[in-house]
């Protein structure tokens, strides 16, 4: 659909600080911003994996507030991602987020995490995946889109995600609507519809219980959770 695409050109236009989704990651990183800080007055510098992160997204960071405070960002995808190459403060890694057996336990400052814990795959994975988060780093921040807000985030529809299955099915294999493209079969429209797993509040709590759960709201609408834990504040 036209309008679901314009909606998400419009609103994740991440190469315009001044699009709506920039002004909410800006908004949102403050607590990140400030733990950044306080690691970097103790310790001199600042390392941070994220898993399942882009580049692009760092970029409302600017390079000059990372070089001051010595930051050091590892971005993990998984195998066959296109990833640059290692550059400045970037280093990029192919690994699976949910087993990263290759990094010792607390091995970074922060670990970061934004709208990804949903696209890990069912619960058993999305557990693994906050067990990698709370292992890596005593500091965390991950952010997740509220299954309860009535638009769904990656295919800007109305309601999608409430509707039976079926129907999410058949919508995807006829339309393209939103980040998703239209499907070209059963089994492109199945992987495209299991591949986002909205949680609620409860499950975030759940996976990351030693953490306080930060509601996001847009128009007095809980639009998405961020799990914060800061070391300092325990």
């Amino acid at each position: 659909m036209q309008v679901t695409r314009t909606l998400a050109k419009w609103l994740t236009n991440y190469d315009s600080q001044k699009s709506p989704g920039s002004k909410f990651r800006a908004k949102r990183i403050r607590p990140l911003l400030q733990m950044i800080e306080s690691i970097y007055k103790e310790k001199g510098s600042v390392t941070i994996i994220d898993l399942g992160g882009t580049l692009q997204y760092w970029g409302i960071v600017s390079s000059k507030y990372l070089g001051d405070h010595n930051v050091s960002i590892t971005i993990v995808n998984l195998p066959g991602t296109a990833m640059p190459e290692d550059h400045g403060l970037f280093r990029f890694l192919e690994a699976d987020a949910c087993d990263l057996a290759c990094f010792e336990d607390n091995s970074f400052d922060i670990a970061h995490s934004n709208s990804v814990v949903e696209h890990v795959g069912d619960w058993e994975r999305m557990v693994k995946f906050s067990e990698e988060i709370k292992r890596l780093s005593k500091n965390y921040f991950c952010q997740t889109p509220n299954y309860w807000f009535p638009i769904e985030p990656h295919c800007m529809t109305p309601f999608f995600h409430w509707l039976p299955k079926p129907m999410r099915l058949q919508l995807v294999s006829n339309f393209q609507l939103g980040h998703w493209s239209k499907a070209t079969s059963i089994d492109d429209s199945v992987r495209i519809v299991e591949s986002a797993r909205l949680l609620n509040k409860k499950m975030m709590r759940a996976l990351f219980s030693d953490a306080s759960i930060v509601t996001e709201r847009f128009a007095y609408l809980p639009k998405s959770f961020v799990a914060i834990r800061n070391e300092k504040d325990t």
